[in-house]
């Protein structure tokens, strides 16, 4: 997929702007604030954002593979589209340092799968750039919490 390398402003913006609810619990933890709420709550909070975060780009996953010719060959992006998702919602029950751990680590591994659809010519570069600023973002702000929790 040859096209222009550079991210168009639509999704950098609205995707720099979706890191903001991982910054703000996180911060919050590292920094020791009280914002009117205990610590687990917070935590609680930056973890099931991180979650519903995996399950949207789940979606952008299965697009992709529906649009394939070959469904045989789209079978992966099926796999890839819903299994973070189900080990996020698993992730919820782990204790709270442990979840934020791991869904870290969810964060950190499907940014460089989503990568690969770069490298697959299956989306376009801006893409994968894109995804792996903002993964590393939402991973960074996850391990901020974890630390600070």
């Amino acid at each position: 997929m040859k096209a222009d390398a550079s991210i168009p402003p639509v999704p950098l913006v609205l995707g720099l702007s979706g890191l903001i609810p991982f910054y703000v619990p996180a911060v919050a933890l590292l920094a020791g604030l009280d914002l009117g709420g205990d610590p687990a709550f917070l935590a609680l909070a930056l973890a099931a954002y991180g979650a519903l975060i995996l399950s949207f780009l789940g979606g952008i996953r299965w697009g992709i593979a529906v649009a394939m010719e070959e469904q045989d060959a789209a079978r992966r992006g099926y796999v890839i589209a819903v299994v973070p998702s189900l080990l996020a919602f698993a992730a919820l029950a782990l204790p709270p340092e442990a979840r934020l751990w791991t869904l870290c680590g969810l964060h950190v591994a499907l940014g460089l799968l989503d990568y690969g659809l770069v490298c697959r010519e299956e989306a376009p570069e801006w893409f994968g750039r894109l995804r792996l600023v903002l993964s590393g973002g939402a991973a960074l702000a996850l391990a901020l919490g974890a630390i600070g929790f």
